[in-house]
């Protein structure tokens, strides 16, 4: 690399961050404003599908580190969830395609139901601690069960955590999570 590319690659950084400070001080929203208005339209979306479907449930919005998180609870909110969080996931998905016909930017909103996703979230972790000792005991690679992009980035994280290196193979819908030894 010459010095001419390495100056204008930190010119490049320094005008993306000038840019950053002048839309800020130029009243264009934050990025955790952005991040709330994108929880309002959802939030938005979901209480009109819940009135078309006569359901009752209360919605709470929330910033996750660097994306909008809505959670419903309620009463009889199960066939939201769906089998298997099939239908949790649909819905995701079709909020954030109302977010991104607002908004035009992609969402990587995250979506609850009934505290589905915090108990998958805590079975998984689970799971993974459990198959990361039995790696560690044999010493060989073990591949887990097909899973969502939500639960393999679960048990990825997991598996980071604990020092351990996992990748995921195969092709939807039968797309896993291998986790390898150290």
């Amino acid at each position: 690399m010459t010095d001419g590319e390495t100056v204008e690659t930190t010119e490049t950084v320094v005008e993306e961050t000038e840019s950053s400070d002048a839309d800020t001080k130029a009243g264009r929203p934050s990025k955790v404003q952005r991040l709330e208005a994108e929880g309002d339209i959802a939030a938005d979306y979901l209480e009109e599908l819940l009135d078309i479907a006569d359901l009752d449930g209360d919605l709470d919005m929330d910033v996750e580190g660097d994306r909008a998180s809505v959670q419903i609870d309620g009463a009889d909110l199960q066939q939201l969830v769906g089998r298997n969080g099939e239908v949790l996931e649909a819905l995701q998905e079709l909020t954030r395609l109302a977010v991104y016909r607002e908004t035009g930017e992609r969402s990587r909103l995250m979506l609850d139901v009934g505290g589905h996703r915090a108990e998958q979230r805590t079975r998984l972790v689970a799971l993974a601690e459990t198959s990361i000792a039995e790696v560690k005991e044999k010493g060989e690679a073990l591949s887990l069960e097909p899973m969502s992009a939500f639960e393999r980035k679960v048990v990825h994280d997991a598996v980071a955590a604990a020092g351990l290196s996992s990748e995921s193979e195969g092709a939807e819908p039968k797309r896993h999570v291998v986790i390898l030894p150290a």
